[in-house]
C-alpha cells in the first residue's frame, strides 16, 4: 500500500519535539485515499536492559521520579535501566553506557530481546531492549545516574522468584519491564 508524508514542520522543540504533517495513504476499503493532518512526538530512540545478577539470583532495577507517570499518581517508577541513544551512537554502546551510569556495572555481553514502538500512534520512538547477566563483582561504581542530567536513581535488587510473583500480580506498569520480564520467564527453562 502506498502512503505519502508532506508539509512536515516542527511545532515544538524542547526536550521532546513535536512534528506536524499532512499524510495521505491508501485505504483498506478500496482505491480511495485517506488524507489527514497528524502530529508525532519525536524524542529519538532509546535502549533498555534487563539485568539478571547470577550470584544473588536477583534482577537489578532502577527507581526514579517520572513526571508523566506522576500525573497519574505514580511518581517513582520501578523499571529497567534505560536511556536515550545519543546521536550516531549504536544501541549496544548506549545500553552499556546507561548500565554504567545508572547502576555502576560494566557489561560485555548484551543479548537483543526486541526492537519495538511503545506508542506508534503518537511517537516515533523505538526501544531497543536487551538482556544481560552479571555478577556483583562487575559493579565498578555506585551508579545513581548522570548528575548533569539531574538524574536521581535508586538501585533496586529483587530476587528472581519475587520478581516473577510481582509480574504475575501486575506490579510492573511500564512496557520495558513487562516485555523484558515476560521474555525472561518464557525462556528461562529453554
Amino acid at each position: 500500500m502506498k502512503f505519502e508524508i508532506t508539509n512536515e514542520i516542527s511545532v515544538y522543540n524542547g526536550f521532546l519535539k513535536i512534528l506536524k504533517a499532512n499524510v495521505s495513504h491508501e485505504s483498506f476499503k478500496g482505491k480511495q485515499s485517506i488524507d489527514a493532518s497528524r502530529e508525532c512526538m519525536e524524542r529519538g530512540d532509546s535502549v533498555a536492559v534487563l539485568i539478571y545478577e547470577i550470584d544473588t539470583d536477583s534482577f537489578i532495577f532502577t527507581r526514579q521520579f517520572r513526571y508523566p507517570s506522576a500525573r497519574r499518581n505514580q511518581p517513582w517508577m520501578l523499571e529497567l535501566v534505560a536511556g536515550s541513544i545519543d546521536q550516531n551512537e549504536m544501541a549496544e554502546i548506549s545500553a552499556s553506557r546507561e548500565v554504567l551510569e545508572e547502576i555502576g556495572y560494566e557489561v560485555q555481553d548484551l543479548q537483543k530481546i526486541a526492537t519495538y514502538f511503545p506508542s506508534p500512534g503518537g511517537s516515533s520512538e523505538q526501544i531497543h531492549l536487551f538482556y544481560t547477566a552479571v555478577n556483583s563483582s562487575q559493579q565498578v561504581n555506585a551508579g545513581g545516574g548522570n548528575k548533569e542530567e539531574k538524574e536521581d536513581i535508586e538501585i533496586v535488587k529483587i530476587p528472581r522468584q519475587q520478581t516473577k510473583q510481582m509480574l504475575l500480580e501486575n506490579e510492573f506498569n511500564n512496557s520495558i519491564s513487562l516485555i523484558g520480564l515476560q521474555w525472561f520467564f518464557l525462556n528461562e527453562n529453554q
